[in-house]
C-alpha cells in the first residue's frame, strides 16, 4: 500500500499540464515583445554611431588624399565588382551621376554599418557610401585662389534641412558631401532626387522617412589642411 500511494504521488507530480505551458509560453511571448523594440531600438542606435565613426574617418582620408595630390578624388562610378577599376577614382569628375565613395583609392571600408558588399554587377548598392566633389575641387588640383563656378553651369552643392533651411553658407558651399542611406538604404528627402546643377542635398535629424547621416567639407576646412601640411599656397 505505502508503495502505491508513492506512486501515485509521483505521478501527479511529473512534468506541466498543457493549460501550465501554455501560461509560461504566453508570459514569455509577453516579455519578449516588451523586450525587442528596445533591443532593436540600441542595435540601431550603435549602427547609426559607428556608421557617424566611419564618415568622420572618411572626411579624414579624403583631407589626406587631397595633402598627397592637390585635389579630392573623384566618385567612383564602375559596377562591376570584376573590374579593375572597381571602388578606385574616376579619372574625371562629372556631373552624369552622383557617383558613390573611391573607397579603394583612399583606403576606407567598403560600406555602412548595415551594408553589404556586392559580388556581382547585379547586386544592389546596400550601404555603399554616396559621394559627391565639385569638379573645381576634384580630379584637377587647385589653389588657394579656387574658387565656385556658377551654380547653373558647375557643381554647385547646396545642404538643407526638412525645413528648407541652409545649413551651409552661401558664399563657401561644400566642395565635397559623402553621405550613408541609413537603415533603409535608400536616399531620403532631397538626397532622392539627383540634380546635375543646383545640386541640393539634406542632412537632418532621423525620423520615420529620413535616417540618411551626411557630412560635407567646407573649402575653408579643405583649405586649413592643405596649408597646415605646407602644400598650400
Amino acid at each position: 500500500m505505502p508503495t502505491l500511494i508513492y506512486t501515485k504521488i509521483m505521478n501527479k507530480q511529473q512534468g506541466f499540464s498543457l493549460i501550465e505551458m501554455a501560461i509560461v509560453l504566453f508570459i514569455v511571448a509577453l516579455l519578449m515583445g516588451g523586450l525587442l523594440p528596445t533591443i532593436s531600438s540600441q542595435i540601431e542606435q550603435k549602427n547609426r554611431s559607428d556608421t557617424g565613426k566611419q564618415l568622420e574617418d572618411i572626411r579624414s582620408a579624403l583631407f589626406g588624399y587631397a595633402i598627397i595630390n592637390g585635389f579630392l578624388p573623384c566618385p567612383t562610378t564602375t559596377t562591376d565588382p570584376a573590374n579593375v577599376n572597381y571602388g578606385s577614382s574616376d579619372a574625371s569628375c562629372t556631373t552624369v551621376s552622383e557617383g558613390y565613395l573611391p573607397w579603394k583609392t583612399i583606403g576606407v571600408s567598403e560600406v555602412d554599418a548595415w551594408g553589404s558588399k556586392r559580388n556581382s554587377n547585379g547586386d544592389p548598392w546596400t550601404g555603399y557610401w554616396r559621394y559627391r566633389v565639385d569638379k573645381n575641387f576634384g580630379g584637377t588640383a587647385f589653389t588657394l585662389n579656387t574658387g565656385f563656378g556658377s551654380c547653373a553651369t558647375n557643381d554647385c552643392l547646396v545642404i538643407k534641412d526638412s525645413n528648407g533651411n541652409t545649413l551651409t553658407n552661401t558664399t563657401e558651399r561644400p566642395v565635397a558631401i559623402i553621405y550613408s542611406t541609413g537603415q533603409n538604404h535608400t536616399a531620403d528627402g532631397q538626397n532622392a532626387t539627383f540634380e546635375t546643377t543646383n545640386a541640393t542635398y539634406q542632412s537632418d535629424v532621423p525620423s520615420s522617412t529620413f535616417d540618411d547621416i551626411m557630412i560635407w567639407i567646407s573649402r575653408p576646412q579643405l583649405f586649413n589642411r592643405m596649408v597646415s601640411a605646407g602644400k598650400l599656397p
